[in-house]
């Protein structure tokens, strides 16, 4: 239908970067990169990862950004204005993606806020190990606590996004994405000056060649596409509201840049302490949860440094959820015209009723016992987005743009870059891209 409700606009070109980073960097960055990295050699996944995001993932966010700028529409009606016959059936993927995402990452994010206030309290400062196992699994498996912490995160994320483009998502950004940097700066000189933290730095930057193999290559080029947010209709959304003037690929090398250097800080916050107190440098996702405040427990101010630190989390997750929550508010707002603040509070009131609550309560309050091929409704969200709909929306994002609408796409990129950059481009996006997210989306399945 015909929309005439406005639908905003970045207000600069820093504006957009910074939202735009906000979403790549999210808990990935901070969470995910540094047990991953752990886990996978240090120095040589690093060196992969890097490859991976200068290549096919910039690739990847500059198409979603192009496909956004060029139709100024969300991902189902960009796809519908700009391909025609069936390609917006990609964008009702996307939108799919997008809002089981965002039933299963309110749950984590409210850890966050919980976490924030154990280590006001003091609570989680112990080195025990079995203690703070004890601690965080009782804490997701009460449903009152998971339910509020979760409804809480939710709650602010769409007081950001309610607000507007510029009012809401721009400014809180542009406060929130400096402050995570300097924070993460102190963590990192805090981290670097523990006695054994230099093992640390040299196992992260140095590469163990023999750790090198196809399985690693394809879990960075996993992880590079997952942080840059490429493959649900985020950046389509985001780069909906560019300017003409804007220049996307340097905008998307200098987003591309900072969510980079956000997963680099997180290696340099998190792995020197690991090695510094002889910790499993791949101990897994509870390397944030249960590992850090063992660790905090054993430095000088470890509560000041345990609250800094899920401080950061938490405004790593905001400046992610509000991009997760954008695109299913932008796809009502072109759509079926929804006013904003009507279209906000829809989405997050049916998204806690049919996924929110159902994921908090995954880990106790009777939700663990209902499962599907042995995945809780957490794990079943997770999985059904991260594996399954972000690939195919990222696949067919790459197949639009090299197959479909590349005469529109070249006009963009002719003004920015050389004719044999072009090619290289159309060559990565049209067949390298859906290729290489085939392989990895296949071999994430079978190992679910």
């Amino acid at each position: 239908m015909t929309n005439s409700v406005s639908r905003g606009s970045w207000g600069s070109r820093i504006g957009f970067i910074l939202a735009a980073a906000g979403s790549a960097v999210g808990l990935g960055a901070i969470w995910k990169f540094p047990y991953i990295a752990g886990a996978n050699g240090g120095g040589v996944f690093l060196l992969v990862y890097l490859a991976c995001v200068f290549s096919v993932g910039v690739v990847m966010l500059l198409a979603e950004m192009m496909i956004g700028r060029s139709a100024k529409k969300s991902a189902t009606s960009a796809y519908r204005a700009l391909g025609k016959g069936y390609w917006h059936v990609a964008g009702w993927l996307s939108v799919l993606g997008v809002f089981l995402l965002l039933g299963f990452y309110c749950v984590v994010g409210g850890w966050t806020i919980a976490y924030i206030v154990q280590a006001v309290q003091g609570n989680i400062l112990t080195t025990d190990a079995t203690e703070l196992n004890n601690i965080f699994t009782s804490f997701i498996a009460d449903p009152t606590s998971s339910l509020i912490f979760t409804a809480m995160f939710l709650g602010i994320t769409a007081l950001v996004v309610i607000a507007g483009v510029q009012s809401g998502i721009e400014r809180i950004c542009k406060i929130l994405m400096p402050a995570l940097f300097v924070l993460m700066l102190v963590m990192v000189v805090r981290s670097l000056t523990l006695p054994g933290a230099l093992e640390g730095v040299i196992y992260f930057i140095t590469p163990d060649w023999s750790k090198l193999s196809i399985k690693m290559v394809l879990d960075a080029l996993g992880l590079a596409v997952f942080s840059l947010s490429v493959g649900a209709g985020l950046m389509v959304a985001y780069g909906s509201y560019l300017s003409p003037e804007t220049k996307v690929v340097s905008a998307g090398l200098w987003i591309a840049g900072l969510a980079t250097l956000a997963s680099v800080l997180a290696g340099l916050m998190i792995l020197p302490a690991v090695f510094a107190f002889d910790v499993d440098p791949g101990a897994g996702p509870g390397l944030t949860f249960i590992t850090m405040p063992a660790l905090f427990a054993q430095m000088a101010g470890g509560q000041v440094l345990a609250l800094v630190f899920f401080c950061l989390l938490l405004f790593a997750a905001v400046t992610s959820s509000i991009s997760i929550l954008e695109p299913v508010v932008a796809f009502l707002i072109d759509e079926y015209g929804f006013d904003r603040k009507v279209a906000t509070i829809s989405v997050a009131v049916v998204n806690y009723l049919l996924l929110g609550i159902p994921a908090a309560l995954s880990f106790g309050g009777g939700m663990e016992s209902y499962t599907i091929f042995g995945k809780t409704p957490f794990d079943v969200m997770d999985f059904m987005a991260s594996n399954v709909l972000m690939p195919l929306g990222g696949m067919f994002a790459a197949l639009f743009v090299g197959w479909r609408i590349w005469p529109q796409i070249k006009t963009i990129l002719a003004g920015e870059v050389s004719d044999l950059l072009q090619k290289i481009y159309w060559l990565v996006a049209a067949v390298v891209s859906p290729v290489l997210i085939a392989i990895v989306a296949i071999m994430m399945i079978r190992a679910s």
